[in-house]
């Protein structure tokens, strides 16, 4: 025979009142604060030298322009980091459609270009593209190349990603819309593609937060982003602790940047969602 524990009995006012002070947004606002503490007592172990850090902190921000009148620190890696967006956003689209079309040339050229842009090190297509190109006569410049690179890597893993995305959609939802009259192209646009939102935004920013940080590998090319400075700060005075905690620190605070954008974008879509159902 089954026993059954016996009933707990209510909390008590008391009980009531701490649940409601130390509710979960409290426990988790101090369970940060606990965490950060932690962090900067193992930080400050290392006797930083905060002389340096502020003296640098302005280049490694990008409050100054480098000397040949450009951006450099954290404004050249979100100027290089937007821009693939873009076109790594635009690329990993058209690809989804070409891997979802019936045209076998337009899927075969997708494929190809997703497998081996997936199946290569981000560092080796980079090198390629800046060392490789003028062989060919073309030649890029360090950021060009290094927005091309970002672009057609992230672009192949996001084709995957919106692929996925629609085709989580119901088929009902087609045929219902079919039903209603509905072309073919207003069903994708304003029925389809907001639905697959839902699923394809948390791991697309995923993926642009991957991007951030890979960033720093065109630090290998001599573009002034934040990677570059840290390192060369560091090799000339041989303080290459602080200069490499202040770029985890940047590249810590533009990806929390980048995660209250996908929350915000999340409860944008699913209250859409939580509409039309």
């Amino acid at each position: 025979m089954t026993s059954f524990p016996p009933p707990q009995p209510p909390p008590s006012v008391a009980e009531s009142r701490l649940q409601k002070i130390f509710g979960f947004r409290t426990r988790l606002y101090l369970t940060w604060a606990a965490m950060l503490v932690l962090f900067a007592s193992f930080f400050l172990s290392f006797d930083l030298k905060f002389s340096i850090i502020l003296d640098k902190l302005p280049n490694l921000l990008g409050v100054h322009l480098a000397p040949n009148g450009f951006l450099q620190g954290a404004m050249l890696t979100l100027f290089l980091c937007l821009c693939s967006i873009v076109a790594s956003s635009l690329l990993g689209f058209i690809t989804a459609l070409a891997r979802l079309s019936s045209s076998a040339v337009a899927f075969g050229i997708a494929s190809f270009y997703a497998s081996f842009f997936r199946g290569t090190p981000l560092l080796i297509q980079i090198l390629l593209i800046y060392l490789g190109l003028p062989q060919l006569g073309v030649v890029p410049g360090a950021i060009a190349a290094g927005i091309i690179a970002l672009s057609l890597n992230y672009g192949a893993y996001l084709s995957e990603i919106f692929r996925a995305g629609i085709l989580g959609v119901p088929h009902g939802q087609r045929e219902a819309s079919l039903a209603l009259g509905l072309s073919e192209t207003v069903i994708f646009w304003r029925v389809t593609l907001p639905q697959a939102m839902r699923t394809i935004i948390p791991p697309t920013t995923n993926q642009f937060i991957s991007m951030l940080k890979d960033s720093s590998l065109i630090s290998v090319m001599g573009v002034w982003e934040v990677m570059f400075l840290a390192q060369s700060y560091g090799r000339s005075s041989y303080r290459y602790i602080e200069m490499l905690t202040t770029a985890a620190i940047i590249y810590w605070l533009m990806s929390i940047a980048l995660e209250l954008i996908q929350a915000r974008m999340e409860r944008h879509y699913g209250k859409a969602y939580l509409k039309r159902s």
